[in-house]
């Protein structure tokens, strides 16, 4: 691990290490300077000094360079079980040239709002594709998956509508409620007869909107749409599909949830990123013409944020070009991740419902989760430590995902140095 540079901060003991916890941090908050002073706080704030200066800090963690696969960090290789990057297309020839000739023939930059001066032929050939892909009348292109879900939602929702959530979406889903003037209710997660109650107490004059994830980002589960669609029909509620981490994994050529469940009709919204399996950033809703256009004139993120830059736009549209051609991609994705987590599994680790490349492998206190994380990084291999908030207060999990690039002895590698480190740990017997 690199050497802690400039903290100032003593490297606490090994009785001090386990106070190193969220609890803790909170508390550091308010228990010192001038509440009146907004920056008060941040002096108290001093949890994260203490986490580099014992090498326990996880994350921000700068890598070298990552190939996909593998990558560098501290100089050593490592096998990414950490990224979003199902598909492994990131480094696909086709994707990597369609980005350098963009550069070459539009430049970095838009250097405006696509309401304005920022919109470029591709962003209207991706949508095109896009709408195509997904079955949809229309899809629209944003900067950033985040701002897709802002947009949306605070520009549907309005005083005379709700948007009913699932307790696990996404933190974007969150915020894009909080900006809209409408009211948010939220459901118990991935339960439609909860939903179905939710809906059934609403006043019938006004307007709904349920909005879920197809696959869950931390839990790796897949909401039951047929369900949830079908409680929507019957209430009236349009139903909005947030597929960030379906696409490419899920469905008919990796279309995504409402594809795995021949439901493309039945889901009015479809929403999802590039970030992930399609190799590059931005965002986009797939759905009704006259929808897209409300949202092209009401949705904020989109009309005060400069537009996707043009290698970013090639990027997308190169690795949707190269799913729609070879399918096979997702396949071999779903082939590791099998492999993965019934590798986990039998060793007796918890993986919760994960039924994607998404595997979350409980690891026991908030503690323990940064060490078996640390344990694993030195052994080479690279996962994501989740603490409160995201899991319940004094929990942890490492949130593993594997891609349709690596081979089978990389992930048979990865179960054994989780057993290894799982039984030092005491996380498995």
């Amino acid at each position: 691990m690199r050497k802690n540079a400039g903290s100032g901060v003593e490297a606490p003991t090994d009785e001090s290490v386990e106070d190193l916890t969220i609890d803790g941090m909170v508390k550091s908050q308010y228990m010192a300077g001038d509440a009146r002073d907004v920056f008060a706080k941040t002096e108290a704030f001093t949890l994260t000094d203490l986490a580099r200066a014992a090498k326990l800090y996880p994350f921000f963690q700068p890598l070298d360079c990552n190939e996909g696969p593998e990558a560098r960090i501290y100089g050593r290789r490592v096998l990414m079980l950490g990224s979003n990057n199902y598909l492994g297309l990131t480094r696909h020839p086709r994707v990597m040239e369609a980005a350098r000739q963009a550069v070459a023939d539009h430049g970095t930059s838009m250097t405006g709002s696509r309401f304005l001066n920022g919109t470029n032929l591709m962003h209207e050939r991706l949508e095109e594709r896009l709408a195509e892909f997904f079955g949809k009348e229309g899809a629209l292109v944003f900067t950033t998956g985040y701002q897709t879900n802002l947009g949306v939602i605070s520009a549907l929702i309005d005083r005379h509508s709700v948007a009913i959530v699932d307790k696990a979406d996404h933190a974007s889903i969150y915020d894009g409620c909080q900006l809209a003037e409408g009211e948010m209710i939220r459901f118990r997660h991935n339960d439609p007869d909860h939903l179905e109650s939710v809906l059934s107490e609403l006043d019938d004059e006004r307007g709904r909107l349920v909005i879920v994830d197809g696959v869950f980002s931390m839990e790796g589960d897949i909401i039951n749409l047929p369900k949830v669609a079908e409680v929507c029909q019957r209430y009236q509620a349009r139903l909005m599909v947030d597929d960030a981490h379906a696409i490419g994994v899920l469905g008919h050529g990796g279309r995504g949830t409402a594809s795995h469940f021949g439901l493309t009709e039945e889901v009015d919204l479809i929403v999802g990123t590039f970030s992930k399996s399609l190799a590059s950033i931005g965002g986009f809703l797939a759905g009704k013409a006259k929808v897209l256009e409300w949202v092209k004139h009401f949705g904020r993120s989109m009309m005060f944020s400069a537009s996707l830059p043009p290698a970013s736009t090639a990027a997308a549209l190169a690795a949707l070009d190269v799913l729609i051609e070879e399918p096979e991609w997702v396949d071999r994705l779903n082939v590791n991740a099998d492999l993965l987590r019934e590798g986990l599994k039998s060793e007796g680790f918890d993986v919760g419902d994960s039924q994607t490349p998404i595997i979350p492998v409980s690891t026991g206190t908030e503690m323990t989760t940064v060490l078996f994380w640390k344990d694993l990084l030195e052994a080479g291999i690279y996962t994501n430590p989740v603490i409160f908030p995201v899991v319940p207060k004094g929990s942890g999990i490492l949130r593993t995902s594997c891609m349709a690039t690596q081979t089978r002895e990389q992930i048979e590698r990865a179960v054994q140095q989780f057993r290894l480190v799982g039984r030092k740990r005491k996380v498995i017997s």
